[in-house]
């Protein structure tokens, strides 16, 4: 992609966003106040997170794999569920996803 082409996309990118963001700021309030449009929205956010933490924990170029990522993500989701500060999720993730792919070649 030569630079042209890229700053064009940028800039494209970037003025969607804007005006993306001015139609959220657009809508009316009694749209938004429904208990149901609450309910979705706070939901919204965990969903996104989930979405992109399962592509970059379960893919590569394009292709399904099964590795290293994928035992980090279970021992962090139980360290979670066992309530464990955030540093020991961190630290006993990145262990073992090390260790397996240390230990799978």
């Amino acid at each position: 992609m030569s630079g042209t082409a890229l700053w064009a996309t940028v800039v494209a990118a970037s003025l969607g966003c804007y005006l993306l963001k001015l139609a959220g700021l657009s809508v009316p309030a009694a749209w938004v106040e429904h208990p149901w449009v609450t309910r979705v929205v706070d939901f919204v956010p965990a969903a996104l997170l989930a979405a992109l933490v399962a592509v970059q924990a379960a893919t590569s170029d394009g292709a399904l794999v099964v590795d290293g990522r994928l035992a980090g993500l279970a021992v962090a989701a139980l360290a979670l569920a066992l309530r464990a500060p955030f540093i020991v999720v961190l630290l006993a993730a990145g262990a073992t996803g090390a260790l397996v792919h240390v230990l799978a070649g």
